[in-house]
């Protein structure tokens, strides 16, 4: 239980979820900061193991209704509370022209997880704050329409680059009941995302950074020699966007005189499909899935390899990272570090400076990774100035503060 009755509801896709370490740093550190506010989520966990981060929670999560068939008894009370709030009627209008618009069964469910929430928030909470765009906001936007409350979002990467125009227009304007403000972690998602509201300052720009107090210092990396074993890690979900299937095909491009090992950690809906890949281009015994892991284990492997890759690239659906949080730590770790230059990368890795950003064809991969296997002392210097520039420009604080005084204001303003 929290010290305080929790005056903001947050609202998640799923807690806790691997995943999105992100997510969970921030909120703790924001609860450690002052903030008193429970965790909404749209979803149950699907996860086995959880971060030693998530243990750190010490709000309640509630579990809003993950299909409404399955709750119809708490749904029929919520709608019956939920019609008597005095935004029902203009939340239920909005709701029926995004309907419109998306006529969906994510659309409807996103209205009655609304009606749920807005049912059941404690009366002291004064503000709402939604991790994502999409779907968490629109369940956070019709619930403060209902109650009468401000709602804020942090947005990220599939939620802006995949939700149509009109809607995330309508999120930031404050004509359609749109969000008092919006948080957002890439530059070039908060360019976007300015270009489409009605004031520019209702985004921010808060970069996720790093906690570093939850990451040992890095380790002792004697400089690895020529031709010695070339260990490769990768972290992220087994998806189009993360780019894998071009790596796979990368790895078979090899030159049989680089002795390499690839060791990928992490779930996700392609891993049939991805294990097949490599076993059909004889790879099977070079990799090793590890499958989904917590905290700990992905900084120990992050401390035994001797190359970070990340192959990012936009999916057919639009699709794409932000700025993972992954690549900074490797960074904290100085492992070197490939990627591409999709997104928000480049925000954090200069190519040739911090690491190399590649073409995400596999050629242009396969290439990169026997360029970083052969210039060991070049390798280092640009782990060692990545190492530095997170230090210096990607530390969590920063972003903590801005983001505090935001929530802070919006609920004073409600008081």
């Amino acid at each position: 239980m929290t010290a305080k009755a929790p005056t903001l509801a947050v609202l998640v896709k799923g807690w806790p979820r691997l995943s999105e370490t992100f997510i969970a740093q921030e909120l703790v550190a924001l609860q450690e900061a002052g903030h008193s506010f429970d965790i909404w989520s749209l979803r149950h966990p699907t996860d086995t193991k959880r971060h030693p981060l998530h243990d750190r929670f010490t709000g309640q999560v509630h579990y809003l209704p993950e299909y409404l068939y399955e709750e119809p008894q708490r749904l029929a009370s919520a709608r019956t509370v939920a019609a008597r709030l005095p935004g029902y009627a203009q939340a239920y209008q909005v709701w029926r022209r995004d309907l419109r618009r998306d006529p969906s069964r994510n659309r409807i469910r996103r209205f009655g997880q609304a009606c749920v929430l807005a049912a059941e928030l404690p009366p002291q909470t004064r503000a709402l704050y939604a991790h994502f765009m999409h779907t968490p906001s629109s369940v956070a936007r019709y619930a403060a329409i209902m109650r009468g409350l401000p709602w804020s979002f942090s947005a990220h990467a599939k939620d802006i680059w995949t939700s149509p125009d009109w809607e995330k227009q309508e999120k930031l304007q404050a004509s359609t009941h749109g969000a008092a403000f919006g948080a957002t972690c890439t530059a070039i998602g908060a360019e976007h995302l300015r270009g489409l509201a009605d004031d520019p300052a209702r985004v921010d720009l808060i970069y996720h950074g790093l906690d570093l107090s939850r990451f040992p210092a890095p380790p002792e990396r004697p400089l690895r020699a020529v031709g010695a074993p070339f260990r490769m890690l990768s972290v992220g979900r087994l998806v189009e966007k993360k780019g894998f299937d071009r790596l796979i095909a990368a790895f078979a491009l090899l030159p049989q005189t680089l002795d390499w090992h690839w060791t990928h950690i992490g779930g996700g809906s392609l891993k049939n499909a991805l294990s097949a890949q490599a076993d059909a281009a004889g790879l099977a015994d070079r990799i090793t899935w590890r499958g989904a892991c917590d905290q700990p284990e992905v900084i120990a492997e992050m401390r035994q390899a001797d190359l970070f890759v990340l192959p990012s690239r936009i999916a057919a659906d639009g699709d794409r990272d932000g700025l993972p949080n992954v690549l900074m730590e490797a960074a904290s770790q100085r492992l070197p570090i490939l990627s591409t230059p999709v997104s928000a990368i480049p925000e954090f890795i200069e190519s040739g400076t911090h690491g190399l950003l590649s073409g995400d064809d596999p050629r242009a991969l396969a290439d990169a990774i026997c360029e970083l296997a052969r210039s060991p002392v070049r390798t280092d210097q640009m782990a060692t100035a990545a190492y530095d520039r997170l230090i210096a420009d990607f530390r969590m604080d920063p972003g903590i503060r801005r983001l505090s005084e935001r929530l802070n204001a919006i609920c004073a303003d409600n008081l």
